[in-house]
């Protein structure tokens, strides 16, 4: 049978789930809501949908797997807004969906650990817009639903190398303050491993073996780089934005130990230092 996975909000993650899956034999569907990256999601062998043109009712048709990776706003879930009728009415014959939510819904828990069944307990405006969409996505009858929670993404394009080369890169240092992280190539192991070994109703911690300061890892790219590492500045005295301010209002450790013994997974990257390296060497 034919594997056709329809993708909504065909991003970062999305496309790296499609790099393994292509080869495959899988045909992927993903929506965009602008003509030119629908250009550049083709020449990586992805059939593009825009959002705002194209009809869905045929994709949705052909789908035998589906992917949310599209994030709420302040009227909800976009995806859901539009299309949950059509939806809930192809649910009974998927053979799995996800969605792609937040390790911002478990909120501050003061640099202790959490895990999936640690009580959802958002502290910021986003963190309760995923709440409500994950709620959104599992009253959806018969919806084969995957949550996957991730930490801090990052990977090609996404590393902190570029601002460290500029000078613009800062260490902001709150004591106490740890972040979980996840390389987008786990992301998509992640992914294809829950595909292969479906659980619907369970929801999956994505991130590293090693919450650590954001200012470590600052430190450790100026390290890699041979460059000075930046000063520290003390969070009190930062100049932030209101959004990047927002992620130092929670601190937490988050397990991923469910990935590992539910499905198999090991870690391409189980620490920031493995990620960086590697980001490093696809550089040259």
């Amino acid at each position: 049978m034919d594997k056709v996975l329809l993708s909504f909000g065909h991003g970062y993650s999305a496309q790296a789930l499609a790099r393994l899956l292509l080869p495959r034999g899988w045909r992927i569907l993903g929506t965009t809501r602008s003509p030119e990256r629908a250009e550049s999601l083709r020449a990586q062998g992805v059939t593009p949908l825009l959002w705002d043109g194209d009809d869905i009712a045929p994709a949705l048709a052909e789908a035998t797997h589906l992917l949310c990776s599209a994030g709420p706003d302040a009227a909800g879930d976009p995806v859901l807004a539009r299309h949950r009728s059509a939806i809930a009415a192809a649910a009974p014959r998927l053979a799995w969906a996800g969605y792609l939510s937040t390790t911002g819904v478990y909120g501050d828990h003061q640099g202790a650990w959490v895990d999936e069944d640690t009580p959802l307990a958002p502290s910021t405006e986003r963190g309760r817009r995923r709440v409500a969409a994950e709620a959104a996505w599992r009253s959806i009858p018969g919806l084969p639903l995957h949550i996957f929670r991730l930490a801090g993404i990052y990977g090609p394009g996404r590393g902190p190398f570029e601002k460290v080369r500029q000078g613009t890169a800062r260490r902001i240092v709150k004591p106490g303050q740890v972040f979980s992280r996840i390389h987008v190539d786990d992301i998509a192991q992640v992914l294809a491993a829950s595909i292969e070994r479906p659980h619907p109703g369970t929801a999956y911690n994505l991130c590293d073996d090693d919450p650590a300061p954001p200012e470590d890892v600052i430190a450790h790219a100026a390290e890699l780089l041979g460059l000075p590492v930046p000063e520290a500045i003390p969070y009190d005295e930062a100049e932030m934005s209101p959004m990047a301010r927002s992620f130092y209002a929670e601190s937490k450790r988050v397990s991923n130990r469910r990935i590992k013994e539910e499905l198999g997974v090991r870690l391409i990257h189980p620490d920031y230092r493995s990620g960086l390296r590697a980001l490093l060497a696809q550089e040259g």
